[in-house]
């Protein structure tokens, strides 16, 4: 292989070794204007998209160990990467997806787990992480403030009788 096409191997694997997902997208037909906006998009919530050769993916994946691509390693490619969130890197996919008809998310990896296009949609359906985790804090903190209501609760009742005891000597 030449030095410049082993540079560029080189830094497809380092995107994908610092990316705890993958997915790869079929861009075909997509406009110059297009593809910047959806770079733009994805750059808000941590992700990139980059053109790549699908023979210097498939190098850099199976130098990575990483699950097979070959069967969606056709036409045009194109891999999402990032250091976020893979579910709002899908949103943003399907959300411009639906507005403009493509690009079409052919797969997947997470956590160097194989993921189909359908597998990538599901994922774009779930809430955001941040929301995620605010429901399970939520669903952590109902238990406790239960039990502090519980345990205050023989007290605030000894205070009523003594309220309602001190209000009919009073009257």
């Amino acid at each position: 292989m030449r030095p410049e096409k082993t540079l560029i191997v080189a830094d497809v694997r380092e995107k994908l070794k610092s990316s705890p997902y993958l997915l790869v997208v079929d861009y075909t037909g997509m406009k110059v204007p297009h593809f910047e906006e959806l770079r733009t998009r994805l750059a808000g919530v941590g992700a990139r998209i980059s053109v790549v050769r699908n023979t210097f993916l498939k190098i850099a994946a199976k130098d990575l160990a990483m699950p097979e691509l070959d069967s969606s390693l056709t036409g045009q490619t194109a891999m999402v990467t990032g250091e976020a969130d893979i579910c709002a890197a899908a949103k943003i996919l399907k959300a411009f997806a639906a507005e403009f008809q493509k690009p079409v998310v052919r797969a997947g990896v997470l956590d160097n787990s194989p993921l189909a296009a359908a597998q990538v949609a599901e994922l774009a359906d779930l809430p955001s992480k941040e929301v995620l985790q605010a429901k399970l804090l939520g669903l952590l903190q109902t238990p406790a403030s239960q039990l502090v209501r519980l345990l205050n609760e023989p007290a605030a009742s000894l205070a009523r009788v003594l309220k309602a005891k001190g209000d009919a000597a009073a009257a």
